[in-house]
Parts: C-alpha cells; structure tokens; sequence
C-alpha cells in the first residue's frame, strides 16, 4: 500500500462519491440560527439575525476558540487528544503582556523591558505555545504517555506556572501597540475584529496543509491506520511532535490575541477553552477515532458553539442552563460520530 493511498482523507471515509460532510454541519448551523429568529420574535420581540453588533459579537467570541480548535482538530486527526491548550493560553497571555507593559506602570514585571516594541511580545506568547506543544508532542511520541495523560500534565502545569508567574497577580497597563491587535475595524459598514482576521487565516492556511500537502496526508494517515502509515514509512513519532508543536503554537497564538484583546494578563484566561476547542471539532465533523476530520467543518462548528451562546443569552436562559445544554450537544455530537463510525466499519 502506498502512502498516497493510506493518507488520503477519501480512502478514509471511503471511495462513493457523495457531498461534503460540511453540507449537514452548514445546515444545521443555518436551522439553530433559523430557530433562535423565530423564538427571538416571540420571546423577547426582536430579531437575532438582524443585529450587526450582535453578530460581531459571536465572532469575536469564537475567534479565539476557533484559533485553538485549528491545531486541537489537527490532534484529533491522529486519534490524539489536547487538554493543555487552555492553560497554555493563560500561560501566553502572562507572557506576552508582561513583555507588553508601558513604564507607566510602577510595578511593571520587567521595569527595564518597558514600552519595547510589541512585537517581542508576540514571539515570546507564541514561544510559549510551541515549547508546550513540543514537549507534549516528545512525551507521546518519545515515552509512549497516551496523549490523555501527557496534555493532562501540561494543562495542570501551564496553569500552575501561569499563577507562578506573577505570584496570581494580573499583569496591566499594556501598550496601545500591542492592544490594537484586539481592535475591530469597520468594513462595509460591519465591524470586524482583528482576532476574527486572524482565526480566518489561520484556518486557510491549515486547511489547505491538511488537504494538499504531505503534511495532511501523513497527518491523516497516523490518524487512521498507524500501522499502514509505519509500513510506509512515515516517520509516526517526529510528524506527532509537529502536529503537537502546531496546537500549541496555535494555543500560544490564541494566548497573545486574548491578552491584546483583554488589555490585560491573568492567571484564569482560558479556563475551559480546551473542551471548547475539542466540542468544536467534533460538531464539525472530527472523529475522536482518528483519521477524519476538516478545518472547514471545525470552522462552522466554532460558530455554531457561538451562535449558542449568544442564542441562549439573547433569549435569557440562565448560564447553568446554558451548560447543560451545551454538554448534551457535545454528546450528541459524538453518539453520531460513534454511528458514522460503526457503519463506516460495517462498510
């Protein structure tokens, strides 16, 4: 068997032709929102749709999900998982606000590393990302940890070093120059976040490595047959550190973004972002078996979590209600992924 043959994302799923699987994740995107406008007329009198601010919202709220679901899809792909990578944003965003402070502050971390330029912070948040994302990658390619364990460590770790950082104190009084990568800019009269920018981006770019590089085919491959993809010789452990190094870059990035956006570092940003991440990824389509999965669905799933959220709130169900529900979506997500599972076998 060749390695075109067994990294191929349609010899996975199988040889028929048939639409995208990002067709029915559009469409129930479209229906939940549908439902939400037609309950927002008769709840609450007005309309969900019909509100610019209201939808800038839900993406400058999914923006920062979606940026970490990008690498956690790429994970999932290998029949691997992502715990760290909420705590790794915390731990990010200390990083990168504290080389971000202006010498305004009297108690600047780094009182001699005042008003330099942002772009330091930026490589020191991403830095961050891709060191964790590295050594969870080392430890489950190199000393067999199952990916459960080694990102479970990294999670309690990256946070516990986040609180370290500055003894649980958050860091303020940021530069104008870094803040502005949290900014909202108006085109056609529709404002724009610049996370928003960024998350778009950075889906692009890894859906097109996953769909026409080697990159996504080996990726494919580890995820949906190990064995077949060692017979051909795809190095399994070094692509598994570039594929964690990627999440956690990802994770660092999503880090910097959050701080920028907040004007602020704290020891609790990201909590539970990396469940966030994984529900999205799995709405979208991602099998947690390995082996299939696709930034485009990843992409819609992220928004429908948002258009969730913002649904439940606009119509005034309480915060617990909301989490319930949100947890039996996620289940149900992956009862259908199990059946997609169970007759691609019987297949």
């Amino acid at each position: 068997m060749s390695t075109n043959e067994i990294a191929s994302p349609t010899s996975v799923i199988g040889s028929k032709k048939r639409l995208p699987p990002e067709v029915s994740i559009l469409a129930v995107l479209i229906g939940i929102a549908i439902v939400f406008e037609i309950l927002g007329w008769i709840i609450v009198g007005d309309s969900f749709l019909a509100n610019k601010q209201r939808l800038s919202i839900i993406i400058l709220q999914v923006s920062v999900i979606g940026i970490i679901a990008v690498g956690v899809t790429q994970v999932i792909i290998t029949a691997g998982v992502d715990l760290s990578s909420g705590s790794v944003v915390g731990l990010a965003a200390m990083v990168a606000a504290s080389l971000a402070q202006t010498s305004l502050n009297p108690r600047a971390v780094y009182p001699s590393l005042t008003d330099i330029s942002p772009i330091w912070a930026i490589l020191a948040g991403l830095g961050v990302g891709l060191l964790a994302g590295s050594v969870n990658g080392f430890l489950i390619a190199r000393t067999k940890i199952p990916p459960f364990i080694a990102t479970l460590g990294m999670m309690v770790s990256a946070r516990g070093l986040a609180k370290w950082y500055t003894l649980g104190q958050p860091v303020a009084l940021l530069d104008d120059s870094f803040t502005w990568l949290g900014k909202s800019f108006n085109i056609m009269g529709f404002p724009l976040p610049l996370p928003v920018i960024v998350f778009l981006v950075v889906a692009v770019i890894f859906h097109i490595a996953l769909g026409y590089t080697r990159y996504g085919k080996f990726t494919y491959a580890i995820g949906a047959n190990p064995q077949a993809a060692r017979v051909s010789g795809i190095n399994i452990g070094g692509h598994l550190i570039k594929v964690y190094a990627i999440a956690g870059l990802l994770s660092g990035l999503a880090g910097v973004m959050t701080a920028a956006r907040a004007a602020s570092g704290q020891p609790g940003m990201g909590v539970a972002y990396e469940l966030d991440a994984i529900a999205a990824a799995v709405i979208g389509g991602t099998s947690l078996s390995g082996g299939v999965g696709r930034i485009t669905g990843t992409v819609i799933g992220t928004i429908i979590l948002g258009v969730l959220t913002s649904g439940f709130t606009f119509l005034k169900v309480g915060a617990y209600y909301q989490e319930i529900i949100k947890g039996m979506i996620i289940v149900a997500a992956v009862i259908i992924d199990q059946h997609r599972q169970n007759k691609r076998k019987k297949a």
